[in-house]
């Protein structure tokens, strides 16, 4: 897309600090931008323009493109994906890509990457600028050790380490072996590669990779280590353009934070694909937009773009309605006066500007928001429930230790850190799945209880029927038109409500599991990572959904915005530790206290 086209702030009015989120002066901009893309000028009779050079996000800074992207078109399976667009990425920003799912930010990774092919278009970059993407195979360097792996960042600064070292290896170290080491020695101070592994070391430990595990196999490490050091080859050796895809995902609060401060630090270009808002409003100077197979670049952070695009479509929406009053205006007083000759001048100029009339068409979007709503059969009383003491080892690990609290009514938990067998065990045991190796749990009387796993494989695996059969299990009302008419909330539509449930994608399979809970009328409700697999459309509309739910949750989530929505009251389950952390309070007032305890 042409830049000069981009919805986005005046910087020349207010740093970009303090315009996101939305302020006064971010507002008003927007509000004559969007004027003058409908009337072509602003109030006074004076025309309004805003190009991409009156909104650069940091005021004084030429700007120094390290990316290109010329009308770049790709068909897919016989459609169109995208198609014309026209990108420009700069050093010292951050983009966010955004788009429903399948939309194809992903894949527009791949594109940038130089992965995959576009139909028609180019895609660019300087020639002395190197490029780094986040590896999705987390199995793809289990046969060397983490360091190394980390160092591959740098292809180039790896292959001459190797080399280096299987020269001097040698015994027969002859005089051209010299030359040649002399050689590579050169290229790897130019490179910065006697700082290779104190960088490295540095990324490691930021991401919090214990230095012991630095020189381990690749193979040792669990997935989430693994995702950890993963990044940390991203990272490595400072590239001119990294492409991240879904950063986060895997990554406790504290390695998100430490992402966050090194990103918004960073010198080069970031482009990142990531369903998590907070991480998005952090790190992000701009946001790409995929919608309908256009790609738009907008100047701001997600909140920006989100109400920016809100308040646009709010003022068409007004002035549709302004113009609609018009034309019944006009037709009323045709219709009066077209019989009466005295008037017929009059009616026939009225009839003219009736017919220069028209409609602004509201901006086409291929995004969906579900309903979520959950509505409690009866209020709970007083006593909602009662934990004591509960213990649990769960393969050899004691993830639970003396747990005890008590939740009150109206209490909205979120059960935080990295503990998630724990946080598992916990649902699973106050819901009579496990039994607790020590302790007890009591629940009020009046209480009923809903519960999402983070595994829902049994609810799907060996059911052969559609979404219509499957639903049916769990409702009161077995009728097709009551059971299609709770799936469409769920966007599920048309002829989708007779897909085989066993093939549902995973973001698929969590709205029905959803759609379970809201027929049980529960007035407790039990959610474990609900998050996961859902867009960010989803993710906004189950916030909404619990937080405007009147009875109890007590639920577990990584994602820092989503916790901040919803609970009132923060548990940690610290691993190797008895107890629990519990504090009353938002999501960002438990980590200050934390932090200063």
């Amino acid at each position: 897309m042409k830049q000069g086209s981009q919805l986005v702030p005046s910087a020349q009015a207010a740093p970009f600090s303090a315009i996101s989120p939305v302020g006064e002066t971010a507002a008003l901009c927007v509000l004559a931008r969007a004027l003058a893309k409908q009337d072509g000028k602003a109030a006074g009779g004076t025309e309004f323009k805003a190009s991409a050079a009156d909104c650069a996000v940091r005021p004084g800074k030429k700007e120094n493109f390290m990316l290109t992207v010329t009308d770049v078109s790709l068909q897919f399976a016989g459609s169109t994906l995208y198609k014309h667009v026209d990108l420009k990425f700069a050093a010292g920003n951050c983009y966010g890509i955004i788009g429903a799912n399948g939309a194809g930010k992903s894949t527009l990774l791949r594109i940038l990457s130089g992965a995959l092919e576009p139909t028609t278009g180019s895609v660019t970059m300087g020639a002395d600028d190197r490029m780094s993407v986040l590896e999705q195979d987390h199995f793809k360097y289990d046969e060397y050790n983490v360091m190394d792996t980390v160092i591959m960042g740098n292809r180039r600064l790896y292959d001459i380490m190797k080399e280096k070292e299987a020269l001097y290896a040698k015994e027969d170290f002859t005089d051209a072996d010299g030359e040649k080491a002399a050689e590579l020695e050169g290229e790897f101070a130019e490179m910065n590669g006697w700082e290779a592994e104190t960088e490295a070391d540095q990324l490691l430990n930021g991401l919090g990779i214990p230095m012991d595990l630095h020189t381990a196999p690749m193979s040792a490490l669990d997935g989430r280590q693994k995702v950890k050091v993963l990044l940390a080859q991203a990272l490595f050796g400072r590239p001119s353009i990294v492409l991240l895809d879904e950063p986060t995902n895997g990554l406790d609060i504290e390695s998100i934070d430490w992402l966050e401060e090194f990103l918004m630090d960073y010198p080069g270009t970031i482009i990142v694909v990531s369903h998590d808002r907070h991480f998005l409003n952090a790190v992000c100077t701009h946001i790409v937009d995929i919608d309908y197979n256009k790609v738009q670049m907008y100047a701001g952070n997600y909140d920006f773009w989100y109400e920016s695009s809100q308040l646009m479509q709010q003022l068409i929406r007004n002035q549709n309605k302004k113009k609609e009053e018009k034309i019944r205006d006009l037709q009323n007083f045709i219709q009066r006066f077209s019989a009466n000759k005295s008037k017929s001048k009059q009616a026939t100029s009225r009839k003219k500007i009736l017919d220069s009339i028209t409609l602004e068409e509201m901006p086409a979007s291929s995004r969906k928001y579900p309903y979520v709503g959950f509505e409690p059969e009866r209020e709970a009383g007083k006593d909602i429930l009662f934990v004591e003491g509960i213990t649990k080892t769960v393969d050899g690990v004691k993830v639970l230790d003396n747990v005890s609290f008590i939740a009150n009514k109206g209490d909205k938990i979120a059960l935080v850190g990295e503990n998630e067998a724990g946080q598992t065990a916990l649902f699973k045991i106050l819901t009579g799945e496990m039994e607790p190796d020590a302790g007890s749990f009591k629940w009020g009387v009046s209480t009923s209880q809903s519960y999402f796993p983070q595994d829902n494989s049994a609810f799907f695996e060996g059911f052969d029927e559609d979404l219509i059969c499957w639903l049916r299990q769990y409702s009161e009302d077995t009728t097709e038109t009551y059971l299609r008419g709770f799936l469409g909330r769920m966007l599920f539509s048309g002829d989708e409500v007779y897909k085989p449930a066993k093939v549902l994608s995973g973001g698929e399979k969590v709205r029905c599991m959803l759609s379970r809970m809201m027929m049980t009328h529960a007035n407790v409700l039990l959610l474990d990572q609900p998050t996961n697999h859902l867009d960010l459309e989803s993710i906004q509309a189950l916030a909404d959904g619990l937080a405007r739910f009147p009875g109890n949750l007590l639920f577990s989530s990584h994602d820092h915005q989503f916790i901040d929505e919803i609970a009132n009251r923060i548990i940690e389950l610290p691993l190797g530790e008895p107890g629990c952390l519990d504090r009353t309070g938002t999501y960002e007032e438990f980590l200050e206290w934390k932090h200063n305890r």
